[in-house]
């Protein structure tokens, strides 16, 4: 028995020891280090190359991941950091959102971690540095998200040595819209073909500025695709639409890429996005083979002819843009039944809808504009089962009646626009306060009589912010106005306001005002600089006179549009303007200002737009605003500048991103500003990206509001000899344009002007130009209007020009030009006041025809006989044989016979 008790307890101590053992190695892992020293090391000197900054990160719920790394403790349980279960490798960095600032090293530590099988750096601030070609040393990568991080430069050909990529993520938007990274075809193709396994492929905002290949159908594995605003060109690869797995496709904002729908088979694709391309074409019936789309969104394309019925058989769509394309017809059977549609917008088409009933069945709507749809009936009182709308766009609907009392049912309204229609009768404004959540409300252009209504305290709770009350008929600007103390956009345009009442300028929270069209007297109170928080300020074309404030130039840090033209100003530009305000457009055109520029515009940096023409300014060329980084439109044309046109001693003057200059009718002199010229490279190209304009928002619904802060340029030049005015110009963003027409330039053109391959426009009309019409002219394929009329050119017409096949606008009149006229292209289409006042021309265009019709020749000895013959010197032959009037008798009636027989002696 004691046997076997010693036994039993020995037993039951193996037992205990066995289990304290395992307890002990599985509850106390910790006590080896697990990370391996050297990756932590790669770590920790990755980490001291970069300085902690809030504004590096855009995500609200961002954090600095890297703030608590230690060399202390194991960098496998760092924030952001994942080792191999069984190796320890670092095979995991997550450092999204991390608030990193700095410069990325070329020989970063982070490229000795070549384990790494996920690396995510997205939303930091990288400074501008370029990807370190050693990334592609990380061949185990499976996922590399480099976005929102501020690279820039060439990405590196290396990316394409990482084959087993699952997801590249490169995209990113820089706040001046432009693209920081730029990707070579040759490396793209190297991705495609390399990288067969990818799922995921963002390149947006990247420039690959080419056409892509067609083998990009090969990723078989690929469910999303996003190349928007890539500067893409051509033909769409069809056989992307076919990929199997493909569920993502964003192409938008690459308006020079074309493409069409192909036959659809059965599908996993769940968004489509084509907006601002330039796909064209009709929707195949086989669309209602996309069963799992969701979004639809192909607004700003070239579309056309009926929405096919089979629309309606996507039962999970939410979203539909069909926005400013040219479909037709009645949708209504197409879209009826689609009860899950958060968004429809099928605004600027040509649709016409005879009945809206069948809207009150989508009340899932937060989204609907219908925007220039023609409406063939009043809009339905189903509407106002939308009770979760928030946005109605309904501008330019044909809608008739009064103010519809459905809309006070819309309870979620933020966003109300019933501009341009035919609503009628008297409204109170204050009725809109029971919409507790509106925040912007369009009535413009109705015939509506609107008033104030009963002051009440709910004004002061009124959300609204946006206010557009243009032509409505106020001869007054409404008290309405004066208690909503949330609003920060006033429209008023289009009235028959006299005066400004002095309670606005109290309105200390505007950001936006403008009483433009209207009928304003007297000077511009002083008090409006109290606006502190103004963005944009237009009070152009009214009837004020006295001086501009002096102090609107330096009142406000924030002000971006400055509008006074047409009216009747006096005195001095203002004179101070504080360093790193915003102005980018300043437009005092069409007043009576007198004095010189002040030097003092060098200090904004932004501005983009300067228009002073038709003033009494009297000043030299303005040399130093060649400084301004951002100046696109120059123009000073209708004053009273003078001297040479060119940069003062050895100052360099670049304006380097100018699109239009316009100097006419001035009084400057000297030579053609050839060294000038040459420094002007935005007008080298025709890269839509480095024309546009900052200030040009793209329509959208991402915003809680719709394009509400859009600011258009307005200007006016002289187009194919005629005065345009451009009232959008930023939508003409390729428009390059050089007038320099009614000065005193002399000397003549150079060959040079021939490089600056953008221009559209070129008028150097009305000057004392002598020499010939240089012949680069003819690499100017862009041009559509060319004026050299009243100058004192010579020599022939070059064939050169007859090539330029988007040339409308031709006049080389009132010169000294000789020889024929060339007669092929689009020389055919202009009439004989482009040559007339050049005695030496000839041609069918002229009462004065070539005799030659065989073509222009090229040897001198052939210019010598041709002018011989056009100076009709038969006639002065015969003479010379018969007595000067006898041989100018028989020249006048046998001149054909004469001349025939001279032709074959000479």
């Amino acid at each position: 028995m004691v046997f076997v008790r010693s036994l039993v307890l020995l037993l039951k101590f193996l037992l205990l020891h066995s289990l304290f053992c395992f307890t002990f190695t599985t509850c106390f892992p910790q006590i080896q280090p697990k990370c391996h020293q050297y990756e932590s090391h790669a770590l920790l000197q990755f980490k001291e190359g970069f300085v902690i900054n809030r504004i590096a990160s855009d995500k609200l719920l961002g954090f600095p991941k890297t703030a608590s790394w230690n060399s202390s403790t194991d960098c496998c349980s760092w924030d952001g950091i994942k080792c191999h279960e069984h190796t320890d490798h670092v095979i995991h960095i997550d450092l999204s959102s991390s608030q990193l600032y700095g410069t990325m090293d070329a020989n970063s530590s982070l490229f000795r971690l070549v384990h790494l099988r996920v690396l995510d750096l997205s939303d930091n601030d990288f400074n501008y540095s370029q990807i370190p070609s050693k990334i592609g040393k990380l061949s185990q990568l499976k996922f590399l998200n480099l976005s929102r991080s501020l690279f820039s430069g060439e990405i590196p050909p290396q990316v394409s040595q990482l084959s087993k990529l699952l997801s590249l993520d490169l995209g990113f938007m820089a706040t001046d819209n432009l693209n920081l990274l730029q990707l070579k075809l040759s490396s793209l193709k190297s991705i495609i073909q390399n990288s067969t396994k990818l799922e995921t492929l963002f390149l947006s905002y990247v420039t690959i500025s080419s056409t892509l290949p067609d083998t990009l159908a090969n990723l078989t594995s690929l469910k999303k695709l996003s190349l928007h605003n890539s500067e893409l060109y051509g033909e769409f690869p069809v056989g992307v639409f076919h990929l199997p797995n493909l569920e993502y496709l964003d192409l938008r904002f690459n308006l020079n890429l074309n493409g069409s729908f192909p036959e659809f088979q059965s599908s996993s694709l769940t968004k489509l996005a084509l907006d601002q391309t330039g796909f064209s074409g009709t929707l195949p019936v086989s669309i209602g083979k996309l069963s799992s789309l969701v979004i639809l969104t192909i607004p700003d394309c070239h579309f056309f002819g009926y929405i096919p019925s089979s629309l309606g058989n996507l039962t999970q769509l939410m979203g539909i843009y069909l926005r400013n394309n040219k479909f037709r017809g009645d949708p209504s059977a197409s879209l009826a039944n689609l009860t899950k549609l958060s968004v429809l917008d099928i605004s600027r088409n040509e649709f016409t809808i005879e009945t809206f009933s069948w809207v009150g069945k989508l009340s899932s709507l937060n989204v609907l504009d219908i925007s220039s749809v023609n409406i063939g009936s009043d809009i339905s009182l189903s509407f106002a089962n939308l009770t979760q709308l928030q946005f109605l766009g309904a501008t330019d609907c044909n809608i008739k009646g009064q103010i519809l009392p459905w809309i006070m049912n819309l309870a979620n309204l933020v966003y109300l626009n019933l501009a341009s229609n035919f609503l009628h009768g008297k409204v109170e404004l204050d009725t809109f306060l029971n919409l507790k959540n509106l925040g912007f409300l369009d009535l413009s252009y109705n015939k509506l009589s609107l008033y104030s209504g009963k002051s009440s305290s709910r004004m002061a709770d009124s959300l609204i912010k946006y206010l557009v009350l243009d032509s409505c008929n106020f001869v007054e600007i409404p008290t309405f106005i004066r208690d909503l103390a949330n609003l920060e956009i006033l429209r008023l345009s289009n009235n028959n306001i006299t005066s400004i009442p002095k309670w606005l300028w109290k309105k200390e929270s505007l950001h936006g005002l403008a009483v433009n069209h209207n009928s304003l007297r007297g000077e511009i109170s002083p008090s409006i600089c109290n606006l502190k928080s103004l963005t944009q300020l237009d009070l152009s074309f009214n009837n004020l006179s006295g001086n501009v404030p002096s102090c609107l130039g330096n009142f406000s840090q924030y002000l971006e549009s400055l509008d006074l033209k047409g009216n009747k100003l006096s005195g001095l530009i203002p004179q101070t303007y504080m360093i790193g305000n915003s102005l980018q457009q300043i437009d005092l055109s069409n007043n009576n200002l007198q004095g010189q520029l002040p030097r003092a515009l060098v200090n904004n940096r932004r501005l983009e737009f300067f228009d002073v023409s038709y003033n009494n300014i009297n000043d030299s060329f303005p040399f130093w605003m060649g400084e301004l980084p951002e100046l696109k439109v120059l123009s000073l044309t209708n004053n009273e500048f003078h001297g040479d046109i060119r940069c003062s001693g050895n100052m360099t003057c670049t304006f380097s991103k100018l699109h239009i200059i316009d100097l006419s009718h001035n009084d400057f002199s000297g030579s053609f500003p050839t060294e000038m010229i040459q420094s002007w490279k935005a007008m080298n190209t025709s890269n839509a990206s480095q024309l546009q304009y900052e200030s040009y928002f793209r329509s959208n619904y991402e915003g809680q509001y719709h394009t509400l802060e859009e600011k258009f340029y307005s200007f006016t030049m002289s187009n194919k000899g005629l005065a345009r005015v451009y009232e959008k110009l930023q939508k003409f963003y390729s428009l390059i344009a050089i007038d320099i027409s009614s000065n005193k330039i002399s000397g003549e053109i150079p060959q040079m002007i021939g490089e600056l391959k953008g221009l559209v426009l070129l008028n150097l009309s009305n000057n004392m130009l002598i020499g010939s019409i240089p012949s680069s002219l003819g690499k100017l394929s862009n041009l559509e209007a060319l004026d050299l009329s009243l100058n004192s050119l010579s020599g022939k017409i070059p064939q050169q020009l007859a090539e330029i096949t988007f040339l409308e606008f031709l006049n080389v009149s009132f010169n000294n030009l000789t020889g024929p006229i060339p007669q092929n292209n689009q020389f055919s289409t202009f009439k004989g006041d482009s040559f007339e006042g050049n005695q030496g021309l000839c041609g069918d265009q002229l009462l004065k025809k070539c005799i030659d019709h065989a073509g222009p020749s090229t040897s001198d000895d052939d210019d010598d006989s041709e002018s011989f013959f056009e100076l009709y010197w038969t006639v002065v032959l015969i003479g010379y044989g018969g007595g000067l009037v006898a041989g100018v008798s028989l020249g006048s009636t046998f001149f054909p016979e004469v001349f025939e027989w001279l032709k074959r002696i000479f």
